[in-house]
């Protein structure tokens, strides 16, 4: 059995409603790391009238979660389906595979590791 790495990269008012669904899908632990960073527009607002032509850093959070291959298109949709407002900074998802996870406390790896 597989395992991927998901980091999100998304605005810092998302966590909440994210953390509930993830649980709802038996997700059972994230990392969350406050950031600051900017896309494609720069740093950007939505209701600016033209892009910043420097890059501006705006308060991010990265969530880093780790799943079986199994699970991990659902947990994508549910990632997507809860960041989504169709507005700029909805937020990235990036997904890498993993060749192992291990609990350092118990010496458990692979999907033990994981529950």
């Amino acid at each position: 059995m597989g395992f991927s790495k998901i980091e999100v990269i998304t605005s810092m008012n998302k966590l909440d409603g994210l953390k509930a669904a993830l649980s709802r899908h038996g997700v059972s632990g994230m990392t969350v790391v406050q950031a600051i960073g900017c896309g494609v527009q720069n740093g950007t607002f939505e209701y600016e009238a033209q892009q910043n032509d420097e890059m501006e850093l705006l308060p991010k959070q990265m969530i880093i979660i780790a799943v079986e291959d199994e699970a991990l298109d659902k947990v994508i949709d549910t990632i997507k389906r809860e960041l989504y407002t169709g507005h700029i900074g909805d937020g990235k998802i990036f997904v890498t595979p993993l060749s192992n996870v291990i609990r350092v406390r118990t010496g458990e790896e692979g999907t033990e590791a994981l529950q």
